[in-house]
């Protein structure tokens, strides 16, 4: 008998449906259409709104230890950014405006009104973090509060450039070289990459990772487009980002919260708390015993920082 093979797109539908289940129990799934981007996110809890951004390599399922806890006092919206995990990848031009963190931002400004949200407290991690800067000076009516994981201002990063900067953040580099130098080394062995990437950053090597979170990053950062999507993502950040941070003006009103790793490379090179203090108003952090990857690593201390800090609203 000849067994049929299940459609890669219904094979694919059928993963990440049984990884969100298992990840984000109670919580909805949703699929929301912007401007720009098909947008893939998980929904779950009561309360105020608020909104959590992934970073790279990863997906939504970053916050799966940490969520559940916030939807027991707030609506938790967790999506994939425009070109990761299950959100759609759009065309990219010379520019890499579809991209840029301004794109990006928008994209969650439209989620977030799409379920009735138009205030929101918000929380990114790595390019997230990213996204969420831009999100509170572009649409700074729309967030009540903000809090930014293991990351300093992108462009006082890219001025600081130096030896050991270059050596520690070599990706920042090497994903922005022309396409498709980048997109071809990594594709050779793309769970190679994303492994190191994980194993590298954090501060206890592949074993802080839930093995479905951890298949999810894989499958995604597997799958056709993305790894070219995700070089977009820096190759905007060395050049259309750095325009929109020139033309910033005023400073961040909103309350800042900054947690970084004390392990980290970000804590190693800078001054999270004065590097952000030159940038917004309202600024206060820590540091925790870990890597980069906060909210896997020390989940019970990120959660207890980020809820003591909503609280305040």
């Amino acid at each position: 008998m000849t067994r049929c093979r299940e459609p890669a797109g219904h094979a694919a539908a059928r993963l990440r449906g049984m990884a969100d289940a298992q990840l984000f129990p109670g919580f909805a799934v949703r699929r929301i259409r912007t401007a720009g981007a098909d947008i893939h996110c998980v929904v779950g809890g009561h309360g105020p709104p608020l909104l959590m951004l992934h970073g790279f390599p990863q997906t939504h399922a970053m916050w799966h230890r940490i969520a559940p806890m916030l939807a027991q006092r707030f609506t938790v919206v967790c999506p994939d950014l425009r070109g990761y995990g299950d959100s759609s990848r759009p065309p990219t031009t010379p520019d890499h405006a579809p991209y840029s963190k301004r794109a990006l931002a928008a994209d969650m400004v439209e989620v977030m009104q799409a379920l009735g949200h138009p205030r929101f407290a918000l929380v990114g991690h790595d390019r997230g973090a990213r996204v969420a800067h831009r999100l509170a000076r572009d649409h700074a009516g729309h967030v009540t509060q903000l809090a930014l994981l293991d990351i300093c201002p992108t462009a006082s990063m890219y001025a600081a450039t130096d030896f050991e900067f270059a050596k520690a953040y070599y990706h920042w580099f090497f994903l922005i070289q022309p396409f498709d130098l980048p997109e071809r080394l990594i594709g050779a062995d793309p769970r190679y990459y994303v492994h190191r990437l994980l194993a590298g950053w954090g501060n206890a090597g592949l074993d802080v990772f839930d093995p479905i979170a951890l298949r999810e990053y894989e499958r995604c950062f597997e799958a056709p487009g993305a790894i070219h999507a995700m070089c977009e993502d820096y190759r905007a950040a060395a050049s259309i980002d750095l325009a929109h941070d020139r033309d910033d003006g005023a400073r961040i009103a909103c309350p800042l919260l900054v947690l970084w790793g004390a392990h980290g490379v970000v804590a190693r090179l800078f001054d999270p708390l004065a590097e952000w203090s030159a940038v917004a108003n309202d600024v206060r952090g820590e540091a925790f015993p870990a890597g980069h990857y906060l909210a896997e690593e020390v989940p019970d201390a990120t959660f207890a920082a980020l809820a003591a800090f909503l609280a305040t609203r």
